[in-house]
């Protein structure tokens, strides 16, 4: 074998090692790096393998410098491939030098959401009427014309089931040909989307013999105009309590403990007579809070055609009934003027409850 001069092999592993640093650098996948590898670290071909080779021709005195440099060179060959490794699993944005995760850093915390301002009102108000001793309960949001008008004394001719002040699930056409809406197509009567939560009470109690003390949260819906107090879907809370005895004093002293309990202690109630089909006799309710009167809902004693209709004898059992406005309630509370505000989604507005 000829004899090789120390210099010369020492300076084609300087440049075996520029070449394969290089070419491990400029890899930008998984099979560029293992084409560098197989160049530069393959068993057979591979140039670091050929360079190892020449190693037996340098002279006896001289190999001990030229074995020392040739370590040095395949562990700087193989770092490079490792990192070039490392590069391609990391993905295109380490590779484009963002710095590589830190577990030694503190965590960010997440920004966490909480609940709606009306949802919040719906779960103080059953909490408050669950300690009043009202269960809760629910409904369908479609109901027939038995539930949401009938049953609740609100006959054919009444103008409450007018096609234009309600949210009728039928056809212009079947709508226009009856007082009391029917579908012209097949002869059932027509469905719609409640107009108030007092459907619950009569699905509750046609199959619950009294007493019954229950109240029900959910929207319902009127095609009225938005505006500050009105909207033509919003959130109602419907109590009954039917029983012997029962008498308007319950019905004020049950509104007067749910306005304090949740209002605070500076609240005053008042009725202001009014008409209310399923109610009978019926009011107005207003609260004040901070010395000003708010209309907050309606109420009454149950009509004696309203026990009937369910099978309740009117002789034997009374009752009372109230639906607030879940809506006026939470703007009350939180001094809110407008209750659209509610549901324009603006964090901006709804992040301060």
């Amino acid at each position: 074998m000829a004899h090789v001069a120390l210099a010369d092999f020492l300076a084609e592993l300087d440049r075996l090692q520029a070449d394969a640093e290089s070419a491990f650098q400029q890899a930008a996948d998984a099979d560029a790096v293992e084409a560098a590898r197989i160049e530069f670290l393959g068993a057979k071909s591979g140039r670091l393998k050929s360079v190892q080779k020449g190693l037996g021709a340098v002279g006896k005195d001289d190999k001990p410098a030229a074995g020392k440099r040739f370590n040095e060179v395949k562990q700087a060959i193989d770092a490079a491939f490792e990192a070039a490794q490392n590069r391609a699993k990391a993905g295109p944005a380490l590779r484009a030098g963002t710095p590589e995760f830190d577990p030694t850093l503190p965590g960010r915390r997440p920004r966490l959401g909480h609940l709606h301002p009306i949802t919040q009102t719906i779960e103080d108000l059953k909490e408050i009427m669950g300690r009043l001793g009202f269960t809760v309960t629910e409904g369908p949001e479609i109901e027939d014309e038995w539930h949401n008008f009938e049953a609740l004394n609100i006959p054919a001719e009444h103008p409450a089931r007018d096609p234009l002040e309600n949210f009728y699930l039928s056809t212009a056409q079947a709508l226009a040909k009856s007082t009391a809406p029917a579908s012209a197509a097949t002869g059932e009567p027509p469905l719609l989307l409640r107009s108030q939560t007092s459907t619950v009470q009569i699905r509750v109690m046609e199959n619950t013999p009294p007493p019954v003390r229950i109240i029900s949260l959910g929207r319902v819906y009127r095609p009225d105009t938005a505006d500050a107090t009105h909207c033509p879907m919003f959130h109602q809370i419907e109590g009954l309590l039917v029983d012997r005895r029962v008498t308007m004093a319950d019905l004020k002293s049950v509104l007067r403990l749910f306005a304090r309990s949740f209002f605070g202690g500076d609240v005053h109630i008042r009725f202001r007579p009014s008409f209310f089909p399923f109610t009978e006799p019926s009011v107005e309710v207003d609260m004040s809070w901070h010395d000003r009167w708010i209309e907050m809902g309606g109420a009454g004693m149950v009509d004696p055609n309203v026990l009937k209709a369910v099978g309740y004898d009117p002789e034997e059992v009374t009752g009372f009934a109230f639906g607030l406005g879940v809506e006026r309630v939470c703007a009350r509370r939180h001094h809110v003027t407008d209750i659209r505000e509610f549901y324009k989604n603006d964090v901006r507005f709804l992040e301060q409850f």
